[in-house]
């Protein structure tokens, strides 16, 4: 495969793959609380009943389920905020390997714990593969970006929402009660984020470091050098090694950026809101509503096999990144990203329409299923792969650790509100709970059609550059390519 001149060579997928594999992680964590809920549920009350010699309340039993979906979440806040202690101090591939710990840890936690007789110990299991998952978040993007040739940056970032909703689609798919969502192998079902660790693990120490790390924070030239020759599969590499020096001699004027400096300094503010809202856009726009609680909604919506509708929407979800992947290089981070965006609102007052209607017309349980698929569809075409690769692409690399951990902790906060408090808004607006989410969306599109610039093509010191300019007084247009595809006449 050849982009732009910039060939996709084995070296380079074999690292892009095994990396991917933390995004898989996630993914599956992310969705293999759903289909088992009702047989986890029905543990929770045997384990109460045993201890109290009383059957759990309703209410006390909702609350440990949205404790037990949420406290994955809370893991991830503090793992992503973490990410820059790890990934200065020990490499990018190096990070990713220490985090498999964690891993095995929650694995062993949530495998046992029906055999211990304890909730407690599916939790904190949650928790752990949280924290996992928090760091995975900003190790993936973050090295995948800075292997991958700017020409295709965006394509290989986007591999990352594609780990994340293969791993959600493997959750469904294995939740399912033939294979190991049953009463008997539900523990299974929780501890087999094992063995994609062990994978990792076994194949990471052959994948090379990050050649930017390499060279602008470890000044090792000739092994940064020897690193992007088997990358690239060539042997000229001064293109790539030119790009890196400038980005060191920026990084020595800027020198270690702190979180505080981000939000403080003129030349950071406009990127690190502009990603904060990205990742803001991703989680409040109702996406995880759909992926925690799509088999209660399905059931809601009279759908007889709610899990087969789920797993129809994994495999949306699945299919859509692909197309995401091949389109993202062609039509650019941001005009994806406003057409996911608007599409996503008009897919959830659909979903709206159906279910407060579903009473009176019992046909109206295909559309809200039709509504769902496209709701996800839209999502994977630019709010699901594009905020997490973006951080990349809109800082370098003195501020890049700092950033990702505020977008990532801002990302895994909006995930705890939705996980948290999801199934009590929706017992307080019923049929209407996706107006919330139609009303935030709205907002995020405009946002984004005014703030947000175009990264496609761009090397990561052309995209700060356009930043400091604006910094002192200049401003970010979009490409005129751009406003002929939106129809566009703003300035940004």
């Amino acid at each position: 495969m050849d982009s732009g001149g910039k060939r996709v060579t084995l070296q380079l997928m074999v690292a892009v793959g095994t990396a991917v594999i933390g995004s898989l992680q996630f993914g599956y964590n992310t969705g293999v609380i759903n289909a088992p809920q009702k047989i986890i549920e029905t543990f929770y009350n045997e384990t109460w009943f045993d201890r109290y010699n009383e059957p759990i309340s309703e209410t006390k039993l909702t609350t440990l389920w949205s404790f037990s979906v949420s406290i994955f979440s809370i893991g991830g806040i503090l793992g992503s905020f973490s990410v820059g202690l790890f990934v200065n101090r020990f490499g990018r591939r190096n990070s990713m390997l220490m985090a498999n710990v964690l891993a095995f840890i929650a694995a062993a936690l949530m495998g046992f714990s029906k055999l211990g007789a304890s909730w407690e110990m599916l939790i904190i299991g949650r928790f752990v593969v949280g924290l996992y998952s928090g760091l995975s978040t900003g190790f993936v993007p973050m090295y995948v970006g800075e292997i991958s040739p700017t020409a295709l940056r965006g394509a290989l970032g986007t591999l990352h929402q594609l780990g994340i909703v293969i791993g959600i689609l493997m959750a469904q798919v294995f939740g399912m009660q033939e294979l190991m969502g049953s009463a008997s192998l539900w523990p299974f079902l929780l501890g087999f984020t094992f063995i994609p660790a062990l994978v990792q693990c076994a194949i990471l120490p052959f994948c090379p470091e990050s050649p930017r790390f390499l060279l602008i924070n470890r000044n090792e030239e000739n092994k940064a050098k020897s690193v992007l020759k088997k990358l690239r599969g060539t042997t000229d590499v001064s293109a790539d090694m030119q790009e890196m020096k400038e980005e060191s001699r920026q990084m020595m004027r800027e020198k270690k950026v702190t979180i505080p400096e981000l939000f403080r300094s003129p030349m950071y503010r406009q990127p690190i809101v502009i990603a904060i809202i990205l990742q803001l856009s991703q989680q409040l726009s109702g996406i995880n509503a759909v992926f925690y609680y799509s088999t209660s909604i399905f059931e809601k919506a009279g759908v007889a096999q709610p899990v087969y509708a789920t797993i129809g929407a994994g495999v949306v979800n699945t299919a859509f990144t692909v197309v995401s992947l091949f389109v993202v290089e062609r039509a650019g981070r941001r005009s994806l990203h406003l057409i996911g965006l608007l599409g996503m609102a008009g897919s959830a007052i659909l979903m709206t329409i159906a279910l407060a209607l579903l009473d009176k017309l019992k046909w109206m349980s295909y559309v809200s299923i039709v509504a769902i698929f496209s709701f996800v569809a839209f999502f994977e075409i630019g709010p699901g792969p594009i905020p997490w690769f973006i951080v990349a692409e809109l800082f370098s690399q003195g501020p890049r650790p700092s950033a990702f951990a505020v977008a990532g902790f801002s990302n895994w906060t909006a995930n705890f509100i939705v996980g948290m408090g999801f199934q009590y808004v929706q017992i307080l607006c019923g049929p209407y709970v996706f107006i919330i989410f139609t009303l935030l969306l709205f907002g995020f599109f405009v946002f984004t059609y005014f703030k947000v610039p175009e990264t496609k093509g761009r090397t990561f010191d052309e995209i700060s550059a356009g930043f400091r300019q604006t910094a002192v007084g200049g401003a970010l247009k979009p490409s005129p390519e751009e406003l002929n595809s939106l129809g566009a006449d703003s300035q940004l």
